[in-house]
């Protein structure tokens, strides 16, 4: 791009910096509003009963497919960076990226086919890899030459990503839960539509930028230091990173893929070598770094091996951390105590409608200001995101509004005792349930709560259903009772208003994390800045610790659950503590890690070592679903309280041996700070 052209592009600023930063922040908030709004609901959807729309699937099953999807998310950037770097442009990525996406959203919002969620999922994988490392790139050419002001468009930006998680997770979350799971695939779908169409319509504000393949780079000067020499990969190396490669995406895929669909890719005649494989696969891959690191350099080498060694605590560090939406939703949907009511009911409506429209209030306003400066050369690009957030305050108010008219009622029904003996000889009762149309005479009468935002009198008729086939009996709308046969309406009469209480959806924890990033990012950064600065290796010591701490409420919380039960009420409270504690966790990671490469390795590794970064968190995220999904097995053994204290004590030790070893790391380092 020529001189001229880079200075019209940053005539035109928001806050300071160019109209298409912003662009770029609206477009990935949309992508991780649909990201986020679906991983809060997948798993949720899932393991939920048929009778509300559910899968009724295993937790083991749910939290396996939830794991190769996140896992998968960090694998397919490598391939579409390349792919955008060689052929396609960074724009043409992102369109494509995000047209596939959309088409994802829309494949799941049709859930009640198990074939359209599969396919919805694969495309969502797809589409990530084609949009997620590009964006970026974007960013980073826009600023050549403004590198002063890069680090603050990169914490915009980074603004952009917390409030598209934040968004997604509360109106995703609750639309699928109230609604129905398919209205919130749905809605993730035409959110990362409209950004889409916002990205499309206003591309040519980046100028050339992203618009045509990046030329090579290779007469640029390198930020290599005196003694670094070219590694060239051999052919015994290419071998490897193929055999672990192809070993490893086997495993991932054929783990959901034999609990869910019985196909074990991996079982040669009553021979599962499911283990074998995975364990080959890792052990060819660490043969390959001890390989190619002993062969640089001794400072080269040196560098090497405190990133391997970060790579290793940011494994473990993902694996717990990515329980929010696994183990931890779990948690929040049937072991918490997610009704309130009374002032209760009324204090969370309040801080909810706070932490809901304060920050929509700061982004509107930030799109007003990129109206100012964007409308009159970008209408079309500036009307779809304008009537995004409409949509987005239509949802907001519809959400608060039915919070707040939220009513619980007493309502009876009737139900018949059957007494039997169980196999050991001990007495045993069931029931089956009056439905519409039937009668008994030996029927007896019970009652529930129900929590509607409706003004239903006394002695008016409503119906319930049997979820689970077990007795649990949930309120059915007249909308849903028409499309239920009579024999499956349980009949119910109100008895009177109990009062105000709300069901908090169990996808609304997930908000915590980026509230708490909003909240504490600044103050981080100010620590990071001043003389108090920790070391590399102390930072990823004090994010596992705090992560330790989090689940250490958590254990504690649990501790009078009893052992295998499927249900209890505990307090909400050490949700959101061991939330705030693993965002602080978070924040003392997840931010510096990337940071960190770009200085200790030479310019022309840099893209190597970030896709060996990226494996490095898809691995914690497959292991956050493998581990997670050992829940029910780990509490009938032992107890919720046992299971959390396994994701205390793991990452509370590494991050102490980590502080520990600050000093021997920090040498290992040669000077990078």
């Amino acid at each position: 791009m020529s001189t001229t052209s880079k200075n019209d592009f940053f005539k035109h600023n928001v806050l300071g910096h160019p109209a298409g930063l912003f662009v770029l922040f609206f477009t990935e908030m949309w992508e991780r509003f649909s990201y986020y709004g679906m991983r809060a609901l997948l798993v949720l959807f899932l393991v939920s009963a048929a009778g509300l729309g559910g899968w009724d699937w295993p937790r083991e099953n749910a939290l396996a497919l939830y794991g190769t999807y996140t896992s998968m998310v960090y694998l397919t950037p490598i391939l579409g960076g390349y792919l955008a770097d060689k052929y396609l442009g960074y724009r043409n990525a992102v369109i494509i990226g995000a047209l596939i996406m959309t088409l994802g959203h829309v494949s799941m919002a049709l859930e009640s086919n198990h074939m359209f969620l599969y396919i919805g999922i694969g495309l969502l994988i797809i589409g990530n890899g084609f949009f997620k490392p590009n964006m970026t790139s974007i960013i980073s050419h826009m600023y050549k030459g403004h590198e002063d002001k890069k680090d603050g468009a990169y914490t915009i930006f980074y603004m952009g990503v917390n409030a598209g998680a934040f968004l997604g997770i509360l109106l995703c979350g609750y639309v699928g839960e109230t609604e129905g799971w398919g209205y919130g695939f749905g809605l993730a779908g035409i959110f990362m539509f409209l950004g889409m169409l916002q990205f499309y319509f206003a591309q040519n504000i980046f100028g050339d930028i992203g618009k045509k393949v990046v030329q090579s780079e290779q007469n640029e000067p390198k930020l290599e230091f005196d003694g670094d020499r070219l590694n060239p990969f051999t052919s015994l190396d290419l071998g490897m990173i193929a055999f672990a490669a192809i070993s490893g995406l086997t495993w991932v895929i054929n783990d959901p893929l034999s609990k869910i669909g019985g196909i074990n890719l991996l079982k040669f005649g009553d021979y599962d070598a499911s283990n074998v494989v995975i364990l080959s696969a890792i052990g060819v891959f660490v043969a390959l770094l001890i390989s190619r690191i002993s062969r640089y350099p001794v400072i080269t080498r040196d560098r090497m091996i405190a990133i391997v060694i970060f790579a290793l605590l940011t494994i473990i560090f993902w694996a717990s951390f990515e329980q929010a939406g696994g183990s931890m939703t779990i948690f929040a949907k049937d072991y918490s105590a997610r009704v309130l009511s009374g002032t209760a009911a009324t204090v969370f409506n309040v801080i909810n409608i706070i932490i809901t429209v304060v920050p929509i209030l700061i982004i509107s306003w930030v799109l007003f200001l990129l109206f100012k400066q964007t409308f009159s050369r970008f209408a079309l690009s500036n009307i779809i995101l304008g009537t995004s957030f409409i949509i987005i305050w239509g949802i907001v108010g519809w959400m608060i509004n039915r919070n707040l008219k939220s009513q619980a009622y007493v309502v009876n029904y009737q139900k018949v005792a059957h007494h039997s003996t169980d196999k050991d000889g001990k007495d045993k009762t069931t029931y089956t349930f009056i439905t519409e149309g039937t009668t008994d005479a030996n029927a007896i009468t019970d009652s529930l709560t129900i929590r509607q935002p409706l003004e239903l009198a006394s002695a008016t008729k409503v119906f319930l259903f049997d979820v689970d086939k077990k007795g649990t009996l949930k309120f059915l709308s007249e909308e849903k009772a028409k499309l239920l046969p009579a024999a499956k309406r349980v009949v119910a009469e109100v008895v009177r208003k109990k009062g105000k209480e709300v069901e908090i959806p169990a996808s609304w924890f997930g908000i915590l994390n980026s509230l708490f990033i909003i909240l504490f990012a600044p103050l981080f950064s100010k620590w990071w800045e001043s003389k108090y600065n920790p070391s590399a290796a102390a930072k990823y010591g004090l994010g596992l610790i705090l992560m330790g701490i989090g689940f250490a409420v958590l254990a504690y919380g649990s501790m009078a659950i009893p052992q295998g039960a499927k249900a209890a009420s505990v307090s909400i409270i050490f949700l959101v503590i061991a939330y705030l504690f693993h965002t602080l966790g978070e924040l003392c990671l997840s931010p510096v890690a990337l940071s960190y490469i770009s200085k200790l390795v030479p310019g022309r590794m840099i893209a190597l070592m970030f896709g060996v970064w990226y494996i490095a968190v898809a691995i914690g995220n497959k292991a956050a679903g493998k581990m997670g999904g050992a829940i029910d097995k780990i509490q009938e053994a032992h107890s919720m309280s046992y299971f959390f204290m396994i994701f205390t004590l793991v990452p509370i030790s590494l991050g102490v041996l980590a502080i520990l070893a600050s000093p021997f790391i920090k040498k290992l380092m040669h000077g990078v700070k």
